[in-house]
């Protein structure tokens, strides 16, 4: 049991229950937002003192009822029920090793990459490392990098980073908020799932000094892996388009997706794609030094 995740996990979703929202009368000012200890244990129907140890990780072995009860109190999705049950045991599942090292494309996949023609994509790993893209791909999302950089293991451009420290990342979603909780909602699933993981620790980290927003989102503990979503861009070459991401899990490569990005056929966004490919083959990309930002 990760004793110490498990508690900021409790603690930080029975601040977001309101009383109202599971039907006790709101007594007023709290010294402290949402519910407290003795009222999720009491909805939960386990004791309070029981409860109180489980928070401060000094209670153990947890049955999958008490975790439902909690879960259900604190209006967890299946993914965030996953996510509790990895924390109460994550011992009995296998993860990746502390220090493990840098993932590879295995060569299927990169057919499998090749296979989709201008379709805007990437392979992404487990930590939003960047281990293969197309040139569209390359293009859409960050085209001010070395075009070349994901082939070097210590030098891969990680979507997070630069959605949260790079510039480029940063103006490319219009509601790159939306945007940022996605990314980081997927962090906390991974790192659930991943506890022995070092390089995912040190990112993490890493992004939590550079970047308050992030700091303030991964406080929130919200989990939800990445599966897709459609958004807004405003890229430096093509202007304003929608599109859709979707990632598709590649089964060889366990944490490892495939990432699309497809706009609705005959719109403008499919048209300014279009350009974007063509423009991209009248004028190839220079391979200058990617910034730290960007790093994996």
């Amino acid at each position: 049991m990760d004793d110490r995740r498990l508690g900021e996990f409790l603690r930080a979703r029975r601040a977001r229950v309101r009383p109202e929202d599971v039907g006790l009368p709101d007594a007023g000012r709290r010294r402290v937002p949402g519910l407290r200890r003795e009222e999720l244990a009491l909805l939960a129907g386990v004791g309070v003192s029981y409860y109180t140890r489980l928070e401060q990780g000094q209670a153990h072995n947890a049955s999958p009822e008490v975790l439902d009860a909690i879960a259900r109190v604190l209006g967890l999705d299946a993914h965030g029920r996953a996510h509790l049950d990895h924390l109460s045991g994550p011992a009995r599942r296998p993860g990746p090793r502390a220090g493990a090292g840098p993932e590879r494309v295995l060569p299927a996949t990169r057919e499998l990459l090749g296979a989709v023609g201008e379709v805007p994509a990437l392979v992404v790993g487990r930590r939003a490392d960047v281990l293969a893209w197309n040139g569209p791909g390359h293009a859409l999302l960050a085209g001010h990098l070395d075009p070349a950089s994901p082939d070097r293991q210590d030098d891969r451009p990680n979507l997070a980073r630069l959605l949260f420290l790079d510039p480029h990342g940063r103006d490319l979603y219009v509601d790159r908020r939306r945007k940022a909780r996605a990314m980081v909602s997927n962090l906390r699933h991974v790192a659930g799932r991943c506890p022995g993981d070092a390089r995912l620790a040190a990112l993490i980290g890493e992004l939590s000094i550079g970047s308050p927003e992030f700091a303030a989102l991964w406080a929130d503990h919200r989990v939800h892996p990445c599966e897709g979503d459609v958004y807004e861009l405003r890229h430096p070459v093509v202007g304003s388009l929608t599109v859709t991401q979707q990632n598709l899990p590649l089964p060889r490569s366990p944490g490892q997706s495939l990432v699309l990005v497809t706009a609705a056929a005959d719109s403008a966004s499919q048209h300014a794609l279009t350009l974007l490919a063509q423009a991209r083959r009248r004028h190839p990309v220079a391979s200058p030094a990617p910034g730290p930002a960007a790093r994996a």
